[in-house]
């Protein structure tokens, strides 16, 4: 009876004590709410940051100053969110901000503007150290893992002021144009406004498929094997895609990724590349880079880092037994999933210097038989199911 009672006792004081820490909580996040700040990431939100640069165009005027404010948006939130859920979302929205206030200085500003957007009031900051300051940003994002999530892709929009310049309302335009000129050009840049307030004005279609096209070009000069082949794992890769349910810009990811996902093979040797018969040990381990450098090599170029992170993951295995990094199942892109298994299927029923070709029937079997092991079962499924559609001239079903 007396351990009975005890037991309920505490139990009351666990609950106490529980109800004590909520209201806690509730009573942070209200004096939170009034001083301005984000519940998040307790930064100032939209109305105090405001006030804020409104403030700093004043003492800027009044001293002949200079600064920036600089907007910045997340790449693809909607993303982030489906594949790894809500949770993750804000778990990266949080090392964003723990980034952002790393990498700027105790007299800057930091708000939070909307769901995916941010913004920063450099004081005192001309072009070069804006500059200078906001490619380290950005930079520094696209290094960090959080969780299942590898870089944080980000464009920015700066808009520099002046002593001239007092309309807070004509800045956030200046650096919001800027900004959906940098998400044009395929995100992952900063785009700094012209004088006149304009800026770069760049087309995404254009750069993007300029870069890729340049890119294959020097993949199939290099190799024209692997040139070839990469073009041909393309549709097969997008067919896929699609019929997972991916968005518009995963596919065209997926799509870029596919046909640059040899591009790596550029910094192998000859001797390697185009050795007819099976690789030695030491010549499996000099071709496994090929991955890492392709990544290198499309990282270097804006905007491409999800494209990056597809290629340099496109050889591990679902089961965790591939390269570079062993990850395992969901932790893939799931790009780089498709990939490895259209490119699988293609190497199987291309003649090589080797081995003869196998039937498609064969090349079915042999991806079934590795569905859980080396490739997605769900894109294995797909896969499979693509090819059965494009024979049989029915329309194929997205998934939902």
């Amino acid at each position: 009876m007396n351990i009975a009672m005890s037991a309920r006792s505490e139990r009351d004081r666990l609950a106490r004590e529980l109800e004590a820490a909520r209201k806690r909580i509730a009573d942070l996040e209200a004096a939170m709410l009034r001083r301005g700040r984000d519940t998040l990431t307790a930064v100032l939100r939209i109305e105090a940051f405001r006030e804020q640069l409104v403030d700093e165009l004043q003492r800027t005027r009044r001293r002949g100053l200079e600064g920036a404010l600089v907007l910045l948006q997340v790449d693809r939130l909607e993303d982030v969110h489906r594949d790894h859920g809500f949770a993750a979302g804000d778990q990266m929205l949080s090392a964003l901000v723990e980034a952002l206030r790393a990498g700027t200085r105790a007299e800057d500003v930091i708000g939070r503007t909307g769901a995916d957007r941010f913004a920063l009031l450099l004081r005192e900051a001309g072009e070069a150290a804006t500059g200078a300051c906001v490619a380290r940003l950005l930079g520094d994002l696209q290094a960090l893992e959080v969780g299942p999530i590898r870089g944080i892709s980000v464009s920015a929009g700066v808009a520099l002021f002046t002593a001239e310049d007092d309309d807070p309302v004509a800045l956030f335009d200046t650096s919001g144009r800027a900004l959906a000129d940098a998400q044009a050009a395929g995100g992952g840049r900063a785009v700094i406004a012209s004088g006149d307030g304009d800026g770069l004005g760049v087309s995404a279609e254009l750069h993007r498929r300029d870069a890729v096209e340049a890119l294959a070009i020097a993949l199939l000069e290099r190799d024209r094997y692997t040139g070839e082949h990469s073009e041909s794992v393309v549709d097969m890769a997008v067919g896929v895609a699609q019929s997972l349910g991916l968005s518009a810009a995963q596919v065209e990811d997926v799509r870029a990724a596919a046909l640059l996902h040899d591009i790596g093979k550029v910094g192998i040797p000859d001797a390697i590349l185009n050795k007819p018969g099976p690789l030695t040990p030491d010549e499996r381990t000099v071709m496994a880079e090929h991955p890492v450098i392709g990544e290198r090599i499309l990282r270097g170029i804006g905007g491409f880092a999800p494209v990056a992170d597809i290629v340099r993951h496109e050889h591990e295995s679902y089961d965790g037994s591939g390269y570079p990094d062993g990850l395992a199942g969901d932790q893939i892109p799931i790009g780089s999933r498709i990939i490895l298994a259209c490119d699988a299927y293609h190497a199987m029923t291309s003649d090589r210097p080797y081995r003869a070709r196998m039937t498609h029937a064969e090349a079915f079997r042999e991806l079934r038989r590795c569905a859980g092991g080396q490739f997605d079962p769900n894109v294995t499924a797909a896969l499979v199911a693509h090819f059965y559609h494009e024979r049989s001239g029915r329309p194929m079903l997205r998934a939902i």
